[in-house]
Parts: C-alpha cells; structure tokens; sequence
C-alpha cells in the first residue's frame, strides 16, 4: 500500500480549505447558529472502490476537532448505490465547510481506484504488475497514487527524484542510448545513488544497444508502443537478463494481450489521468 506523509496530508488539507473558506463560509455563517450540531451521513451514487475516507476523516477533524465519524465503509472497500460510507456528528458549519473538499477528494481517488481495481482484477491470475505514472494532477499526485494502490495496483516513481528514467527524449539529447546510460551510472557513482534505471525503448535495434552496455547499469526496458508480436519477440531477445516493461497506448481491452507478452511490468496512464470521479453525496440527517 502507498504510504503517504502526514506532513503532506496535513498541507494539502490545509491549503485546500484555504482555497475554498478563506475568510469564512459567508452563508453558512448568515443562516446557522455557531452552536448548532447535526448528523450528515455520505450517500453513495455509483458503484464502484471507495478511497479518499481517511483523508474525509482529517478534513472533519481540521474543522471541527470534536467531529465524531461512524465508518460503515474503508479505503479499498468495494461500495454499491444507495449505501452509506459513514456518518459524522459535528458542528452544523464545520460540517458544511468540510462538504466539497470531502467530496472533491473521495470521488477523484474513488474513480481512480475503480479504475484501477478493474486493471488488477483483468490479469490477477497472470504474473505481472501494472503500475501507474507521472501522468497525474499536480499537487494531488501523493493522493492520486495512494487511490491507485488502494484498486490494488502498484506505483511507480513518485517524481523525477526517486527513480532514474531514460526515455526517448534523454537519448535524443544525449545523443543515444548507450551515452545516456554511461552517463546516469557516472552520476549515479559521483553522487551516490543507488536507485535503479529504467530505459525506453523504441525499436528492437536501441534493445540491443540496452543489452550491449547495460549490464549491471539497467533495472527495467521499456517497451514504449510496441505491438503484442513485437513484444514477445523483445522479452524472448532479453531473456531474462532485465526487468521488462511494456508502455503506450496501454487500455483495458488490450491489457490482458499485453500481459500474456511475458513482460514483468505493464504502465499506463489512464489509471489517472482518464477516470471518471464517482458520485457520492453528503447530506445533513434530517
């Protein structure tokens, strides 16, 4: 499972509620009693895998330190319409301050983790991980990853810092791939890193300079947009020696073909950023 910093958490909790309250919920000022206290409870309005609960929980509490929430639902449950996720006891306007950033955050990561629990079932039986990527929103992406690991799919690096990734744009501008590679081992030696590389490849020529230099050097090739025959022939051709990775064009309706190529890893996209965030309500008891 993700794990995901309390300091970032708490940030985003914060700086979101800034962005929506500021100075105050003018009309949750005007028409409710500060004293007031109720019940809301969270409807859910689509089928799917519930996420974004323990984020829910923080920004009640944030609000209203005296919030009492009865979970019914967990992050990764799976949750059907009509149900109830949880119900929350608290001061009627914190409730009401709470509401959108509530519901923002569980229906993004709720969509992404439907999505992604959809990619884990289609090859649970195969043995190959799929993994997200750095296609995400920002400032969200440690949310949208842990809504990813909640489906019960894996991440990938977390950003540009944690994770060395030649991709066709380094070996152009390096001016090829074995230049690329010698160059993160150089930088990887002078500066002490010991994270692992992955390198992108476009043809079965630039696999074969991987192989040629990239001993002890590489961790993963990626396969970026070949075709299921060109695949099987590439895993055959590494035989083992690296991790392989198949990218591009990566969907449901193909990823079961993929995954039957023999690559250990399949990466793709649309786990964030092609989902649709589902529907879910908070409503006061009346």
């Amino acid at each position: 499972m993700f794990s995901i910093d309390n300091q970032y958490l708490q940030q985003f909790v914060t700086q979101a509620l800034w962005e929506d309250v500021r100075t105050g919920d003018i009309t949750g000022l005007a028409t409710i009693p500060i004293e007031k206290r109720d019940k809301a409870v969270l409807k859910i309005k689509a089928n799917g895998v519930l996420a974004g609960v323990a984020v829910a929980e923080m920004i009640f509490k944030q609000n209203d330190p005296s919030v009492q929430i009865q979970l019914f639902k967990k992050d990764g449950d799976s949750m059907q319409i009509g149900e109830i996720a949880f119900e929350v006891e608290g001061q009627t306007q914190a409730l009401l301050r709470s509401e959108r950033l509530v519901l923002n955050t569980m229906q993004r990561m709720s969509g992404i983790a439907t999505m992604s629990r959809r990619y884990a079932e289609a090859v649970k039986d195969l043995p190959v991980k799929i993994l997200d990527t750095r296609k995400t929103t920002p400032l969200i992406r440690h949310l949208e990853k842990w809504a990813v690991s909640i489906g019960g799919c894996q991440n990938y690096r977390t950003g540009l810092y944690d994770w060395f990734m030649i991709k066709d744009n380094h070996t152009d501008a390096a001016g090829g791939i074995q230049k690329a590679i010698e160059r993160v081992d150089n930088y990887r030696i002078t500066h002490h890193i010991q994270t692992g590389l992955t390198v992108e490849v476009r043809n079965l020529e630039e696999l074969q300079q991987v192989l040629d230099c990239g001993a002890g050097k590489v961790t993963r090739i990626m396969l970026d947009n070949f075709t299921t025959a060109l695949m099987k022939k590439a895993v055959k051709i590494v035989n083992k020696k690296f991790e392989v990775e198949a990218s591009g064009g990566v969907t449901l309706k193909n990823l079961r073909s993929i995954a039957l190529t023999g690559v250990d890893y399949i990466s793709s996209g649309a786990l964030t950023h092609s989902v649709i965030s589902l529907d879910l309500s908070l409503k006061i008891v009346k």
